[in-house]
């Protein structure tokens, strides 16, 4: 029985908080429903004549290959527009970029630094505006991370998340509300001066509870990890934070995702552990950063294990973008 499918036509997704828990449950069981569908090479047209702006002030390789891909599987053509290559916000205001691009397009993503910019764009647009990364949220990434979880438990309520790293940027900062509107159980392990806002940790308690969940933070690895079915990482230093390097390396290396912290789970006898990274990951000497220091959040033996699942969660950022852009841009599909 398929989740009834709620009207999201028309609408914007700017953070996961605009969702409801039916449109939320409906966004990915219609990722996964998509994802059928390309797998048994169903040819779509859900998307046909549609045309996709993509302004991103960051850099990408998912997000970018991911809405390129997500649109002309479903008939649509994006349009990747570079920030030098256009003048907002320099000759011209976020909100008259948002007109003119409104008037052309028919939704924008919007990959970059502000989450005022996107939410700009959103209010002047006129089409749905969706939030590819800001330094606050990222919610098509976590709709992918949770999409990745289910298909390989078969559920989300009741499991076991625990990120360890950096535990304020935009990653972990959104796995919480995902986490806490799913009824998982989401431990936030980072050492105290990268602790999450006191705010944003209230507001994912209080969702967490109604649904059974929790959210809670931890300094210690090996306590946080004891029953964990996820472990999750991010690397150390965001987009724009790079200057901050040498600080963070002091303050996460005991935080590095290791075979021995995923050991302390408790689960990987019985197998019933994931290890994810929305990438890109230092794991090995094929970085410049990693050939002079090693591996940095994420060991070798990890991120190349059988039970690491990052490149399925790499490739469900396409079905998930792709529900997104379906649900909002038309009716959805039917039962």
């Amino acid at each position: 029985m398929h989740t009834p499918i709620p009207s999201l036509k028309g609408r914007s997704l700017l953070t996961l908080q605009d969702l409801s828990d039916q449109e939320f449950a409906y966004l990915l069981e219609l990722s996964a429903r998509l994802k059928a569908r390309k797998r048994a090479g169903v040819r779509g047209r859900l998307l046909e004549r549609r045309n996709i702006a993509l302004i991103f002030e960051k850099s990408s390789t998912r997000t970018r290959c991911a809405f390129i891909v997500a649109a002309a599987d479903e008939g649509a053509q994006a349009e990747y527009l570079e920030i030098q290559d256009i003048h907002i916000g320099r000759k011209e205001s976020v909100a008259d970029t948002a007109r003119v691009l409104g008037r052309m397009f028919d939704g924008i993503a919007f990959r970059g630094y502000r989450q005022d910019t996107v939410e700009q764009l959103a209010r002047h647009a006129g089409v749905p505006v969706w939030n590819a990364l800001t330094d606050e949220w990222h919610p098509t990434q976590i709709l992918a991370d949770l999409l990745t979880v289910q298909e390989r438990f078969g559920q989300l309520a009741g499991l076991k998340l625990v990120y360890v790293g950096d535990g304020r940027n935009n990653v972990v900062n959104t796995l919480m509300i995902g986490c806490a509107r799913t009824g998982m159980h989401m431990v936030n392990c980072a050492p105290p001066e990268l602790a999450p806002r006191p705010a944003l940790l209230e507001q994912a308690q209080a969702l967490a509870a109604p649904h059974g969940g929790s959210v809670v933070v931890s300094h210690d690895p090996v306590a946080a990890v004891r029953g964990a079915h996820v472990v999750y990482t991010d690397v150390w230093v965001s987009m724009g934070e790079e200057s901050r390097f040498e600080e963070r390396l002091k303050l996460l290396r005991p935080y590095q995702v290791h075979g021995d912290l995923m050991r302390a789970t408790g689960h990987m006898e019985s197998g019933e552990v994931i290890f994810l990274h929305c990438l890109p990951a230092f794991h090995n000497d094929q970085t410049e950063a990693t050939r002079t220091l090693g591996p940095l959040e994420v060991t070798e033996e990890v991120f190349e294990s059988p039970y690491s699942k990052v490149f399925d969660q790499a490739e469900n950022r396409v079905h998930t973008i792709k529900a997104v852009m379906v649900a909002t841009l038309t009716e959805g599909i039917a039962g």
